[in-house]
């Protein structure tokens, strides 16, 4: 590809190429890349997303952490680098549930580096209070 990772994100949000399959699965209804060194996901809570205690599944929390880190990356790659995720570290602050509002999960690179990159990101309900909170290690590779 040509296009460096900025380019590459762009490039999905214009429709050229296509979002990764977990966007369809899951029912993410927004993607954005406002700068390089950030990605914001957003889901609207469903019943289809619940564990069988009531809320939604850690599990979905931990996609949408995972993606706004792994894209926040992404977005600083040059053209012919690409990364992988080495951990990913997830708290859970408060239980959510479709009354929760659409979730956001902003995800930012604290430091980028040759080798590896440092990312957080958090994820609010709809009415701003946050929700859950990850950390992840990305390995980049030429």
């Amino acid at each position: 590809m040509t296009l460096d990772g900025f380019g590459q994100l762009h490039a999905i949000l214009d429709g050229r190429i296509p979002a990764a399959p977990i966007a369809d699965t899951l029912g993410f209804v927004g993607f954005e890349v406002p700068e390089r060194g950030t990605a914001i996901f957003e889901l609207d809570p469903e019943l289809r997303h619940y564990n069988p205690i009531g809320s939604v599944h850690g599990g979905v929390f931990a996609t949408l952490l995972d993606s706004a880190c792994g894209c926040a990356v992404h977005s600083t790659l040059g053209v012919g680098e690409g990364y992988t995720s080495l951990d990913l570290t997830v708290k859970f602050l408060k239980a959510v549930t479709v009354d929760s509002g659409r979730l956001r999960a902003v995800g930012t690179v604290l430091q980028r580096g040759r080798r590896t990159a440092l990312a957080e990101a958090k994820l609010y309900d709809g009415h701003g209070k946050l929700v859950a909170y990850a950390s992840s290690s990305c390995m980049i590779f030429s």
